[in-house]
């Protein structure tokens, strides 16, 4: 049997975001391991408060005066702070999923081919979780242009 995954890549100024629901097609939401491997940074204007960022200001530390970061993450290896839930385990999920920054809004699973990430499958590897398999050719892929989305 052939699971369908809904996958929705919003291109935004050039750039890829990707959004996948919650639920049991997700395999996101039974990892977690992208989240407690590497350094989530991304552009100082994302963090909210005056530049007009969305990211939860107490959830980021300061990398320099151009770049943040998730708390927990600041060396890579650590989890980050918006992760709650068991790694490799059913119901992990982003607390500020809506809000995350453009680093997790840009990673997926799979590449553009179908073909799992390799940094998901270093990440996964480390949890002990196996690499994901490939994404079939009907898979489901939605490609928007315009306002990126949460």
């Amino acid at each position: 049997m052939t699971t369908t995954i809904q996958i929705r890549r919003i291109v935004d100024d050039q750039r890829v975001f990707v959004d996948m629901p919650d639920g049991a097609d997700n395999p996101c939401t039974a990892c977690g391991a992208c989240c407690a491997t590497y350094r989530v940074s991304f552009y100082c204007g994302e963090v909210s408060g005056g530049s007009g960022g969305f990211v939860p200001a107490d959830f980021t530390a300061k990398v320099n005066d151009v770049l943040a970061c998730m708390k927990g993450t600041e060396y890579g290896g650590g989890r980050c702070i918006a992760l709650e839930g068991e790694l490799g385990r059913a119901g992990i999920g982003c607390r500020i999923y809506p809000d995350r920054p453009s680093t997790c809004r840009e990673f997926s699973p799979w590449q553009a081919d179908g073909a799992p990430d390799p940094e998901c499958r270093r990440a996964r590897a480390r949890i002990g979780l196996p690499p994901l398999a490939p994404l079939p050719q009907e898979r489901s892929v939605t490609v928007e242009s315009g306002a990126q989305s949460g």
